[in-house]
């Protein structure tokens, strides 16, 4: 939140100055990117996956600055899942109305009625599980180079569990979640 009151402060249309062209270069490439997943058709769901990228993102290097990462607590990530599981299901009851919605689980053949009924559970278990297990995996190495050695050898190791596996697993989850919202509205 302090971070977001900073980069908005002082915004101007005639005279941007850095900080405001870094943010909307930061929001043009995040909007872009989920736009060529979801198309036109998907528009209303770009503000959730840019919304969610960028907690998950902040959420997995707070270990940098001390902090546990709230994705370690498996509660964040159901919740997160939920949300998303939520939004995909939506979105193909939107595009296809409560016929179609109900159609769809009989589809291709209707025997696979009960596989598609169980894929609703399946995809938010595997997001939060996913999420949940990496940050989990990474938070526990890092606690056990800085018990093995917490002089030297943990600051590269953090580097890259902290900052780059944080920022892969939140685009991880964004993009399954955008693939799901893209094949329910298709």
């Amino acid at each position: 939140m302090i971070l977001s009151l900073i980069l908005v402060r002082n915004l101007s249309v005639e005279n941007p100055g850095k900080k405001q062209l870094l943010l909307e270069t930061g929001v043009s490439f995040l909007q872009d990117f989920f736009m060529g997943i979801l198309g036109e058709e998907g528009k209303q769901y770009v503000p959730y996956l840019m919304s969610t990228v960028i907690y998950i993102g902040i959420a997995n290097i707070a270990g940098v600055f001390g902090f546990t990462p709230p994705t370690k607590d498996m509660n964040v990530t159901i919740a997160l899942a939920l949300m998303s599981i939520i939004l995909i299901e939506y979105a193909g009851f939107h595009k296809r109305g409560l016929k179609g919605f109900l159609k769809s689980f009989a589809e291709p053949v209707p025997i696979m009625l009960p596989i598609n009924i169980l894929e609703i559970a399946i995809r938010p278990t595997s997001l939060c599980m996913r999420l949940f297990g990496n940050v989990l995996g990474s938070f526990v190495v890092m606690k056990l180079l800085e018990f093995v050695c917490p002089a030297i050898l943990p600051i590269p190791f953090s580097l890259y569990f902290d900052f780059f596996d944080g920022f892969i697993q939140a685009y991880v989850f964004v993009f399954l979640t955008s693939l799901f919202i893209k094949e329910a509205i298709e």
